[in-house]
């Protein structure tokens, strides 16, 4: 332990961890005994390993809801406020349940957070009501996330190459049959998302227990909603222990010819956790993250600089995270896993 009173930081990943995080990506309840098979080594070496880092705040898994799917419209919001209040203004975005993804960029007085909303109705409300009344907010800019390029049940460790194309092939579930319209969640849905986004891997008897159900009915219920595209898993982990030292916030302003192609250009970096298009002067956002500043530096001016249709860009490095895609702790990993 650390005499400065912080947390002594783990061991980094090694290549056991990194493939056993890049299986649970791809399917985040799949038991212990098939993700052993896959990797080669033994049900308990999982499990211990799993466990170790679970207990230590190195990863945890989420049962996640798709915004798509549920006809949910996403904002990327970046809100001023003044140097004092910074933090506590972050932290009260944090509790609200709409939000996530919630951090505090550079300079100390702008916080990025993703917001939810069921419909245009409710983004009035969110944007010109709630977000404003927040103390000591002195300016809120909200984009309108249009198309998600990469993101989602794909992540930085999708990109890894941790597992095989035939391993993932093994561990991946079906592909989800398309909607036709948006899915209705019940109120038992809603508990279960909610203790899904505590422990994605919740025993079933406590899930039925969220939910006063059986554990046959939440085996089936969670089944359809995977089937229906509704439900993923996600993997929040300490990035420090893969490497990374570096998140940045990327806005750039693409030819609207050429959003298309730069946008699914983008999406194949290997340093770019989350992409999308977004309403706005800046119509192309992603999340990126590189070892250390001179990586970053040579990401820009290489991978980026070489995009077709770019007009302009701006970077802004997150300096605290707050709160990632599942419920707010107050308390919790130092540096959890983030792609936006």
């Amino acid at each position: 332990m650390k005499t400065d009173g912080s947390a002594a930081r783990p061991a980094p990943f090694d290549d056991l961890d990194r493939r056993l995080i890049h299986a649970l990506q791809t399917d985040g309840r799949a038991p212990f005994s098939r993700i052993a098979e896959v990797l080669g080594v033994s049900d308990q070496t999982v499990a211990r390993r799993y466990a170790r880092h679970r207990g230590s705040g190195g990863l945890r898994v989420l049962g996640l809801a798709e915004p798509r799917a549920l006809g949910e419209v996403e904002w990327l919001v970046r809100v001023q406020c003044a140097p004092d209040a910074a933090v506590s203004v972050a932290e009260a975005l944090a509790r609200r349940p709409d939000t996530s993804w919630v951090s505090l960029m550079s300079g100390g007085t702008e916080i990025a957070a993703v917001c939810r909303s069921g419909s245009s109705e409710h983004s009035d409300a969110l944007l010109l009501q709630k977000l404003p009344r927040t103390p000591r907010v002195v300016g809120v800019a909200a984009h309108c996330l249009l198309h998600e390029f990469y993101g989602g049940p794909q992540s930085m460790i999708s990109k890894s190459g941790a597992l095989t194309a035939e391993e993932t092939a093994r561990l991946s579930p079906p592909v989800p049959r398309p909607l036709t319209e948006p899915v209705v969640l019940s109120d038992a849905d809603r508990r279960l998302f909610e203790a899904l986004g505590r422990d994605g891997r919740a025993p079933l008897a406590d899930l039925a227990a969220a939910t006063d159900s059986s554990p046959t009915t939440v085996r089936r219920r969670l089944e359809a909603l995977r089937a229906d595209g509704v439900l993923y898993y996600d993997v929040d982990y300490d990035l420090r222990l893969f490497g990374y030292g570096v998140m940045v916030a990327l806005w750039l302003s693409v030819a609207p010819a050429e959003l298309a192609a730069t946008g699914a250009a983008l999406a194949t970096h290997p340093e770019v956790a989350f992409a999308g298009a977004t309403t706005g002067p800046h119509n192309l956002f992603a999340s990126v993250l590189c070892r250390d500043t001179g990586a970053l530096y040579s990401y820009l001016t290489t991978r980026v600089a070489a995009l077709p249709g770019v007009r302009t860009m701006e970077s802004a490095p997150r300096i605290r995270h707050i709160k990632g895609p599942g419920p707010y702790f107050a308390v919790g990993p130092a540096v959890p896993r983030s792609r936006r």
